[in-house]
């Protein structure tokens, strides 16, 4: 398993289960599916395969303007919110940069391409993985730290900062900010999402993609958005022609603004991770913590680890996150995400099995 899920065809076949009865735990993604109203106009538009995308995706970037609140002239297009990361680290290429533990593993590989000096801030589970805000502040300053990066909310603990926590990093210190929102439609917006600071804070950069709340990761769609004019010229200058299929083009420009699919999808899961978290914590020998995304970090207190609780469940066709790799966590952490009822009640039922009290 790499670090962005699991494989659920080579599983199928190590197992010899059908892929349609695997239930991925491990993935991250809206069990919804994409928004009906984007795959509707992807069929009615077909015929747009043969023909060459917008060059300058101009109702694209207008949905996505509308959908963020951003101007359109302050957006960048990217193959999925990695690549755009990737290229916003290689252009601040910062000396000395910042990142939480645990979190994300590509931010740590993208730094160490630029030789970047990095400093890690430790989520303790002391502090239920909680970021504490003047400590934060204190430690950027103290450290010289050019470059700070961070999911919002966090992978894998589920932590989150308001944007108005966000907004006194970027006036309190010097540091550029990078904030991952990959899961920010999982929360409330106007309380979580940066988006809004890129209008007033050149140091900030927030980026998003399409995979995880659009259930859409084979299209590889990604944005930012930022009102640096020095990263905005880089990026316009490194344009591939058509670097964004039509696919992508068609789905994005109606999926951002169908509001009844974005109100549904966030009401399920919201219902759905509070009653996961509850029945979670009423099992003696685990432990949940508190999320805002669409996923559950949960400690193993007593019984089987992580490693051997994901091979057992693989015979039931459920594939939960085994969280060794992630740096601060051991075999005594594995994540779940929320999937469709069926599923998380059958998943429920053999932690219980599994981790009742003696």
């Amino acid at each position: 398993m790499n670090s962005h899920g699991a494989n659920v065809f080579e599983i199928a076949k190590k197992e010899g289960i059908k892929i349609e009865d695997i239930r991925d735990f491990s993935s991250n993604i809206n069990p919804l599916g994409p928004s009906k109203k984007a795959l509707e106009s992807l069929k009615n538009n077909l015929n747009l395969l043969s023909t060459y995308p917008d060059v300058d995706y101009v109702d694209l970037r207008e949905a996505i303007s509308t959908y963020a609140s951003c101007k359109r002239e302050n957006i960048v297009l990217g193959l999925g919110s990695t690549e755009i990361l990737s290229d916003t680290i290689y252009y601040f290429s910062p000396k000395t940069a910042m990142i939480l533990s645990p979190c994300y593993s590509e931010y740590e590989r993208e730094l160490r391409k630029i030789s970047s000096h990095i400093f890690e801030y430790n989520l303790e589970e002391k502090n239920d993985f909680k970021i504490n805000l003047d400590q934060l502040i204190n430690t950027i300053n103290e450290k010289n730290i050019e470059f700070l990066i961070f999911a919002n909310p966090n992978n894998p603990t589920g932590t989150i900062l308001k944007n108005s926590e966000v907004e006194r990093v970027l006036r309190e210190t010097e540091t550029k900010v990078l904030v991952d929102e990959t899961y920010i439609e999982f929360t409330d917006m106007g309380t979580y999402s940066s988006s809004s600071l890129t209008k007033s804070y050149d140091n900030l950069v927030v980026v998003r993609g399409t995979s995880k709340f659009f259930a859409l990761p084979g299209i590889r769609l990604g944005y930012g958005l930022t009102s640096n004019e020095g990263l905005l010229k880089f990026f316009k200058d490194k344009e591939v022609l058509w670097q964004i299929n039509s696919v992508a083009e068609i789905c994005g420009k109606v999926m951002f603004s169908d509001e009844a699919y974005l109100e549904k999808v966030f009401d399920f899961i919201r219902s759905r991770r509070e009653n996961f978290y509850k029945e979670l914590s009423g099992i003696e020998n685990l432990r949940a913590y508190e999320s805002f995304g669409n996923f559950i970090l949960i400690k193993i207190l007593k019984g089987i680890n992580s490693t051997i609780l994901r091979e057992k469940l693989l015979t039931e066709g459920l594939v939960v996150r085994d969280c060794k790799s992630f740096k601060n966590l051991d075999k005594s952490y594995f994540r779940i995400c929320i999937l469709e009822d069926p599923a998380n009640e059958k998943l429920l039922k053999k932690l219980k099995e599994i981790y009742k009290g003696d």
